[in-house]
């Protein structure tokens, strides 16, 4: 039984991606009758036909990243970019030392 057809139609109609559309196992007889636009509209209000929910990215990792970040954590050799001097300049080193100085 191809439903491609039916899969599009209905995509189009919800608004969604192929992938997020739903048709009821028990009811596919009935979903391969449907071959217009109205026929699979009247499936969607009857339920045989739906969209699932999307999907949503967890922020979690970042979040614990980010915390860990706050720590002082994940400062390593391995995590560093640009020479020493590119990430406190020479001034700044200089300043440092002669304010601790006065």
């Amino acid at each position: 039984m191809n439903l491609t057809t039916q899969k599009r139609l209905a995509a189009s109609i919800l608004k969604v991606g192929l992938n997020r559309v739903w048709m009821d196992p028990e009811r596919m007889e009935e979903i391969s009758m449907a071959i217009t636009r109205e026929g699979v509209k009247q499936l969607i209000n009857d339920g045989a036909i739906k969209a699932k929910p999307q999907k949503g990215i967890s922020s979690y990792r970042s979040k614990k990243i980010a915390e860990q970040k706050q720590k002082g954590k994940r400062k390593g050799a391995g995590s560093r970019k640009g020479a020493k001097k590119a990430r406190t300049p020479k001034k700044k080193q200089w300043m440092t030392t002669i304010r601790a100085l006065r």
